[in-house]
């Protein structure tokens, strides 16, 4: 079973920015995708990011040109770059790694909270 541990959130001002990293214990080309989902409180899990096993990315709008996922194969690990951040990105991020047969892997989440 595959291993995923998130980390990097934390409290930030408006307009500040944080990187959020997903470390997997196997291999990125081994997966259909990886990405990152975010959950508010009373709201539902929505799609921030992901990134195909050949580079593809896809970006919910809100997020458009403010947030950048990438990877780095040799760690088997994405981020989530997160600039101009909102106090409406504040929910826990969840890092998921999906394979080709359709499952999936979730970790555990890390929170962040943009405030002042």
């Amino acid at each position: 079973q595959v291993q995923v541990v998130e980390s990097g959130g934390g409290l930030v001002q408006p307009g500040g920015s944080l990187r959020l990293s997903c470390a997997a214990s196997g291999s990125i080309y081994s997966f259909y995708a990886m990405g990152w989902y975010r959950q508010a409180p009373g709201k539902q899990r929505e799609l921030v990011a992901s990134i195909g096993s050949g580079g593809s990315t896809n970006y919910a709008d809100s997020v458009k040109g403010r947030f950048t996922i990438s990877r780095d194969t040799a760690k088997n690990t994405i981020y989530l770059q997160m600039n101009s951040l909102k106090p409406e990105d504040t929910a826990v991020y969840y890092c998921v790694v999906e394979y080709y047969d359709r499952d999936s892997t979730w970790g555990q989440g890390t929170q962040v909270t943009v405030s002042s």
